[in-house]
């Protein structure tokens, strides 16, 4: 098994690619604590001593300090981290109020700032810990539509790759840049603004959505020692829309 005997953080468990991130870090032997805001959502991915389910509000840095210590507590120790915890919409500019702004960036950006910071000691610890952060494919290359999310993701590119040189060489820093994936998500942003979604798929040459499992498998690679030369990278997996 690719993660035996890991102790791993997942964020954003509970739906989407979170949920495919941890079921696969299970396969794969690891021990995952998954912080989420949606407590309800996660409970049936427990499993005594090998899976905790863990309230947290990604946007607040109380929450995150209590339940990254929560998962330390509960795991023994985090030597590794995904931050999948997102929120998305498919507002133009033009459309994007103050508030809608803010709940791209501080959910998207400002999350995977607080929980990079709370596990950094935990990191520290152990010899060659990881974190994956979760961008898209709209941070390497937009299509013209919600502008506060292309921020927020473009944001996480830029500071993964600087905490990659500045953490280097004992933790290392990836980034994954999914294009438009089946997600529950994707469906909400599809109900709300079907021409954005549409889109996207338009310009993606394999001509369909991503499944979770799709990027995943990029995940797992990433946090494994198959990658241990690899930090500071954004790599795509969106069918081909960037071309990057």
């Amino acid at each position: 098994m690719k993660l035996a005997d890991r102790h791993l953080v997942v964020t954003g468990g509970a739906s989407g690619i979170g949920r495919t991130t941890v079921e696969a870090f299970l396969r794969e032997g690891a021990r995952v604590a998954i912080l989420d805001i949606d407590d309800q959502g996660m409970q049936d991915l427990h499993a005594p001593g090998r899976c905790w389910p863990i309230a947290c509000d990604v946007r607040d840095e109380g929450s995150v300090q209590r339940g990254v210590q929560a998962a330390a507590e509960a795991m023994g120790g985090i030597d590794g981290v995904v931050n999948c915890a997102g929120v998305a919409n498919g507002l133009p500019f033009e459309q994007t109020d103050w508030a809608a702004w803010k709940a791209q960036i501080d959910t998207n950006l400002g999350g995977t700032f607080l929980v990079c910071k709370a596990v950094l000691p935990w990191l520290r610890k152990v010899p060659a810990a990881t974190i994956v952060n979760m961008a898209s494919a709209q941070a390497l290359l937009p299509t013209g539509s919600s502008a506060s999310y292309t921020a927020s993701k473009g944001g996480v590119v830029g500071f993964s790759k600087t905490i990659a040189i500045e953490l280097a060489p004992k933790i290392r820093v990836n980034t994954v840049c999914p294009g438009t994936t089946r997600t529950p998500m994707v469906d909400k942003v599809r109900q709300e603004n079907p021409a954005a979604v549409d889109r996207m798929v338009a310009a993606v040459p394999m001509g369909r959505l991503a499944e979770t499992g799709e990027i995943v498998n990029l995940i797992v690679f990433l946090t494994s020692t198959e990658s241990s030369f690899m930090t500071g990278t954004a790599i795509a997996a969106d069918g081909g829309r960037t071309r990057h």
